[in-house]
C-alpha cells in the first residue's frame, strides 16, 4: 500500500475521533443494566439449574468484555471529551474488569507506540518470535514457546492467569512509574474489598458458582481477541528504522468481521486496523468511520471461520513476510 494512500486512510479516520457524551452514557447504560439483570438471573437461577446459569453466564461475560472496551477507550481519552469523566469511569469500570487503570493505560499506549515494530517487541501483545531465532532456542525455551502458542492454553489457561493473576503484579513493563503502581494496588484493595463482601452476602461456594464462568469466558475471548488483532498470516513486522506507526497500524492490525451481535458486545474492537490507525475514535464511531470509507472493509479482513485458522500460526518469517505454524517454519527451512 502506498504512503499516500495511508496518510488518506488516516486523515479520513481522524474525522471521527470527536466524543458523543450521549452515546457513551447511552452505552454505559445499556452495559450495566442488562449486566446486573443477567448477574441476578445467574443468582435466582442457582436454586433450580446450574445449567441455566452456566447458559447465562454467556451473555454476561459478554457484557464484560463490553465494560472492558469502556475502560480500553477511557484509557485512550476517547470515550467522553473530558478527562476527569474518562478517569473516573475507568476506575470505576476497572473493578469489574479486574485491570487496573493507570497501569494498563500506560501498558496499552506503548502497544500502540511500537506495535509490529520487531525491535520492540513483548508489550501489550501476544509474544512472538522470528522463525530464527525460534530456531536459535535451546531445547527446554523451545518447549516453553510451544506451551506458550498453544491456542489452548493461551485462552483456556493464559487468560484466567492473565487477569487474576499478572494483573495483581506491577511488573509487566520495565520500570513502572508509581502512578502505575498504585494504580495496581489500589485495584487490588478494591477487589479485595468488593469481592470481599459479596463473599460474605453469598458465601464462597454460590460466589464461585457465579463468577467463575463469567471470569473463565470473558478471559478466554478476551485474550482471542489479542491474539487475532494482530497474530494473521499476511500481518506485518518491521525493524526500528523501518517502521512507521501508520503502515503498523494498518497493515498489521486486522479488521475482524464479525456477526453485529458480536461488534456489539465487543464494542466494534474488531475493526482494530482502524482503531490502530488513530486511537482517539470512540468504539461507538467506528462503524461509522467505516461505512463512510468503505475501501477500509477490504484491508485484511478476517471472518470467523477464517480466524480460526490463525490460531496455530506462531513465528514470525522474516524471509516470507508472513506469519507461520511451527510446521510451516520446519517445512520451510
Amino acid at each position: 500500500m502506498l504512503q499516500d494512500q495511508i496518510q488518506e486512510l488516516a486523515a479520513h479516520c481522524a474525522r471521527y475521533r470527536t466524543p458523543n457524551a450521549w452515546r457513551a452514557a447511552g452505552q454505559i447504560v445499556t452495559t450495566l443494566f442488562p449486566f446486573l439483570t443477567l448477574f441476578a438471573g445467574m443468582y435466582l437461577s442457582l436454586d433450580y439449574s446450574y445449567w441455566i446459569t452456566l447458559l447465562l453466564a454467556v451473555p454476561t461475560a459478554g457484557l464484560l468484555i463490553r465494560f472492558f472496551i469502556i475502560q480500553h477507550d477511557c484509557g485512550h481519552g476517547s470515550f467522553f471529551a473530558s478527562k476527569t469523566a474518562n478517569d473516573i469511569t475507568g476506575r470505576i469500570v476497572s473493578v469489574l474488569t479486574l485491570t487496573p487503570y493507570a497501569y494498563w493505560r500506560r501498558a496499552h499506549a506503548l502497544h500502540h507506540a511500537c506495535s509490529a515494530n520487531l525491535d520492540r517487541r513483548g508489550i501489550g501483545d501476544i509474544s512472538t518470535l522470528t522463525v530464527e531465532e525460534y530456531r536459535a532456542l535451546p531445547l527446554l525455551k523451545r518447549i516453553g514457546y510451544r506451551i506458550y502458542r498453544n491456542p489452548f492454553f493461551l485462552t483456556l489457561v493464559g487468560g484466567v492467569l492473565h487477569f487474576l493473576v499478572i494483573q495483581r503484579l506491577p511488573f509487566s513493563v520495565q520500570r513502572p512509574s508509581w502512578q502505575m503502581t498504585s494504580s495496581v494496588l489500589a485495584l487490588n484493595f478494591a477487589i479485595l474489598v468488593v469481592y470481599g463482601t459479596l463473599i460474605y452476602a453469598l458465601g464462597w461456594v454460590d460466589f464461585l458458582m457465579l463468577f467463575a464462568p463469567i471470569v473463565f469466558v470473558s478471559s478466554a475471548v478476551g485474550v482471542w481477541l489479542f491474539f487475532i488483532q494482530h497474530q494473521f498470516e499476511e500481518t506485518h513486522w518491521s525493524k526500528d528504522g523501518e517502521w512507521d506507526r501508520k503502515t503498523a497500524a494498518i497493515l498489521g492490525s486486522s479488521y475482524y468481521d464479525l456477526p453485529r451481535v458480536l461488534d456489539w458486545f465487543t464494542g466494534n474492537i474488531g475493526l482494530h486496523h482502524i482503531h490502530h490507525l488513530c486511537s482517539q475514535i470512540p468504539n461507538y464511531r467506528l462503524q461509522e468511520c467505516m461505512a463512510a470509507k468503505p475501501e477500509l472493509a477490504n484491508i485484511n479482513r478476517l471472518t470467523v471461520w477464517e480466524s480460526l485458522k490463525c490460531a496455530n500460526l506462531a513465528l514470525w518469517d522474516e524471509k516470507s513476510k508472513r506469519l507461520v505454524s511451527f510446521s510451516g517454519a520446519l517445512a520451510a527451512a
